[in-house]
């Protein structure tokens, strides 16, 4: 159903790569800051989602011009300093993380993170969408879909096995003790994946990106801005 010739562009490869890395660090964050917020500082349900609000406001704010902006200078620049700006994020948190913590120290880490998500993710739909032939669209969307999913499934799988090895559910002080290694762990997946986003070609005005293969390989013509 997936036809593996596809692979062999660098761009599909890498960003689907770099999605899967995104999405992991994602969900996990998702899953542990909620915990945190409510766990951890003792904020209510309610609460804790307005405290969210920073962090979420991004996807819908940021995303928009991202998705111009690939269309301009390229998909890699976004990719890689989206998921560096994640990585960062998540770090920073995990670094100021104790019981007693004010809400006012996490607003800048949660909006560094969520802009740097923010950043990566049109950035690489159009990286795997623009580089295969309009046949193979859908293909190449679903495979983009899967690798989100999967991501986001691997990401919390690796945090929650962090998080059992360094704390507990039993008081705040031990729930932040799992969730320090839990988001170090989110933000190591980050960085990879702006490993992997580094990788996608240099994408020019007027440039092609061919998928190799002889027979199998077909031309497509890469994102760009029109003058």
């Amino acid at each position: 159903m997936l036809p593996m010739r596809l692979f062999r562009s660098r761009a599909f490869s890498a960003g689907n790569a770099a999605i899967f890395c995104t999405f992991g660090a994602l969900f996990a964050a998702v899953f542990f800051f909620a915990q945190f917020l409510q766990s951890g500082l003792g904020y209510s349900p309610l609460s804790t989602g307005l405290r969210l609000l920073p962090w979420t406001a991004t996807f819908i704010s940021i995303a928009p011009i991202a998705g111009a902006m690939a269309d301009r200078i390229g998909e890699r620049p976004l990719m890689t300093t989206g998921l560096v700006l994640q990585a960062a994020g998540l770090a920073w948190v995990a670094a100021i993380a104790k019981t007693g913590l004010t809400y006012s120290d996490l607003i800048a880490p949660l909006i560094l993170g969520g802009v740097g998500v923010s950043l990566a993710i049109p950035a690489a739909q159009n990286s795997v969408v623009g580089s295969v032939d309009d046949d193979d669209l859908g293909k190449a969307a679903g495979a983009n879909s899967m690798m989100r999913e999967l991501g986001g499934v691997f990401g919390v799988a690796v945090a929650v096995a962090a998080f059992a090895g360094g704390g507990h559910y039993g008081s705040p002080a031990t729930f932040i003790d799992g969730f320090r290694p839990a988001i170090v762990a989110a933000a190591a997946i980050s960085a990879v994946g702006a490993v992997a986003a580094s990788l996608l070609p240099t994408r020019r005005r007027g440039s092609e990106d061919v998928l190799t293969g002889g027979v199998t390989g077909g031309v497509v013509v890469a994102s760009e801005a029109v003058a």
